[in-house]
């Protein structure tokens, strides 16, 4: 019997829709085994959903999980970290700046909208958050929400996506010094999502190239409705590039096209992430005593 295992999920902590509990009770209803949180640049959903399933004896292994975004040659890169020390003080402090980032790039982001005739978004933005970060989305939600954009689509393609008329450019940290955060808090650097960054194949190869060199340690290879072809490109160089496998759906709410451990089997050519992780090992350990 396999696991059913999911490395990519967010909370009302950063920019998804589920409280910490009620992604955890999703985990559940999805008879996930093991979820991995990882909201943007903070943990502190963490305890909140390991309390909560451990109270109401949610057979869940929850672990502990992060996104770093990242600047690199022009592109935006999002690194995971799993398995971290999440009592960390100096991981934290470094969050916290990220957190301080975040929000002054928000800020920028609603200055502009201001220029463009559309004010006070910042606060509106703040109640959409509900005291966690401030993201894109949320600002999207108030441009929706006061009918200057029919959808969050438009909002993005008009105003906050690359190059639009509000899009300010992030400060963000190197990949190399996300992979430091990562791996001096006892974690493993992962590049998420790889096909979503809009590179060509030389690349692709060359971001897992140099986050190899960094001391990264596996690549997403798998994501739900993802292609075919596109799943073969990424186990290429994924085993190219000497990088384990990782699988995660990017859960941010419930949803037709993307939800909680659908379709997330890796091939058996590359070796997964968690092929030397305890919770694994003592599952397949129980079930070859059963058998």
């Amino acid at each position: 019997m396999s696991l059913i295992i999911d490395l990519h999920s967010h909370t009302t902590h950063s920019d998804g829709a589920l409280s910490p509990q009620e992604l955890v009770m999703r985990a559940q209803q999805m008879q996930i085994d093991v979820l991995a949180i990882t909201d943007h640049d903070t943990v502190s959903a963490i305890s909140v959903a390991k309390e909560f399933a451990q109270k109401n004896d949610i057979k869940l292994e929850i672990v502990t999980g992060v996104e770093l975004s990242t600047s690199w040659h022009g592109f935006d890169i999002h690194i995971l970290g799993y398995n971290m020390d999440i009592d960390d003080p100096v991981l934290l402090k470094r969050l916290a700046a990220q957190l301080q980032e975040r929000d002054e790039r928000a800020k920028r982001i609603c200055d502009k909208l201001a220029k463009c005739g559309i004010e006070n978004v910042y606060e509106d933005a703040l109640n959409h958050a509900n005291g966690a970060q401030i993201s894109r989305n949320h600002i999207a939600n108030v441009l929706v929400d006061r009918q200057v954009c029919a959808t969050h689509q438009l909002a993005f393609s008009k105003y906050l996506g690359k190059g639009k008329r509000a899009y300010a450019t992030p400060k963000w940290i190197t990949i190399q010094t996300a992979v430091e955060w990562i791996t001096q808090a006892g974690g493993q650097a992962v590049i998420a999502h790889p096909s979503h960054y809009d590179m060509s194949t030389k690349w692709l190869r060359r971001l897992t190239t140099e986050f190899k060199a960094a001391g990264g340690v596996a690549m997403e290879v798998t994501h739900p409705n993802m292609q075919k072809q596109t799943k073969s490109l990424l186990l290429e160089v994924a085993l190219s590039s000497e990088l384990l496998g990782s699988a995660g759906s990017d859960f941010h709410a419930p949803g037709r096209w993307t939800e909680l451990g659908r379709r997330l089997d890796i091939s058996e050519q590359v070796k997964p992430i968690w092929h030397n992780w305890p919770v694994v090992l003592n599952h397949h350990k129980i079930h070859q005593r059963i058998a």
